[in-house]
């Protein structure tokens, strides 16, 4: 029995993807992480939801939507226990699967797509593998290298504990309604890192405050981060020191992860004096 489809609603960002096969091959992305439980954000009707099943594996899908939840108990019965109706970005992850690990997929919301990734790093030991289909322009930026436009404060802090794989590019007509822009298809997989070496909070502060400004120096644009840490009120303890620090003379752009790391722990090691 088909029940009435559910009216995308704008204010959730949600564009229902309408072709099928590529969402059994947005689907197969998750195979790179073969046995491990997946998550799918923002279901909507089911139509990644439908292939997911079929794969043998414990599926669980969070939707905020109402009348998307509604309608995924009316079409996937064997779901029942399975759909968190939530806001994945206010879950405790590490409650999902009962703290084990998993994959995270989904057509994902456009308007929170890179919200989404940042929480994916804050519970980064428990998902070895995401993959989904966010903008093309969020997923061109994910997987830039250091020296280009596109290469940003999603690159570094992404790149840091996974590898990108740009998988393909999805067009606008096969989606209801058609997005304004084009999307594409990735895949995430956690590197070998288990540690930077460095404070992970100021690595991520460092990150955040050079790119705020990435026309700049890195001698200009990293004095509001180091007058945050100053010591006294008015003066940085940095003063003496910053054109010891390497990088000085670069834009963030410029700069590869590791050398945002290497920065941090100068910083870190300064600090700590």
């Amino acid at each position: 029995m088909k029940y009435k489809p559910v009216k995308p609603k704008k204010f959730l960002g949600q564009h229902f993807l309408t072709d099928l096969s590529i969402a059994s091959r947005i689907a197969d992305t998750v195979d790179a992480c073969p046995e491990l439980p997946i998550l799918e954000v923002g279901p909507g009707m089911g139509v990644m939801t439908q292939y997911l099943v079929r794969k043998s594996r414990q599926v669980k899908v969070v939707e905020i939507d109402y009348e998307s939840v509604e309608y995924l108990r009316r079409t996937y019965p064997e779901l029942e226990e399975s759909i968190i109706e939530d806001d994945f970005l206010k879950m405790h992850l590490d409650r999902t699967f009962e703290g084990k690990p998993f994959v995270l997929t989904g057509n994902y919301p456009y308007n929170i797509s890179s919200q989404i990734f940042f929480k994916m790093l804050d519970f980064k030991e428990l998902i070895p593998c995401c993959t989904g289909m966010i903008q093309k322009e969020v997923a061109e930026r994910m997987a830039a290298k250091p020296g280009g436009k596109t290469y940003g404060i999603l690159s570094v802090l992404i790149q840091a504990w996974y590898d990108v794989e740009y998988l393909f590019t999805v067009e606008p007509g096969v989606f209801n309604p058609p997005p304004k822009v084009r999307s594409a298809v990735v895949r995430l997989t956690r590197n070998e890192t288990t540690d930077l070496g460095c404070d992970e909070k100021l690595f991520r502060r460092l990150v955040k405050t050079t790119f705020n400004q990435r026309r700049k120096m890195l001698r200009n644009n990293i004095q509001p981060l180091l007058q945050s840490l100053s010591t006294t009120d008015n003066e940085s303890p940095f003063k003496g020191d910053l054109e010891g620090l390497p990088f000085m003379t670069l834009r963030p752009e410029q700069l590869s992860v590791e050398d945002f790391i290497a920065l941090t722990r100068r910083i870190q090691d300064i600090i700590e004096q």
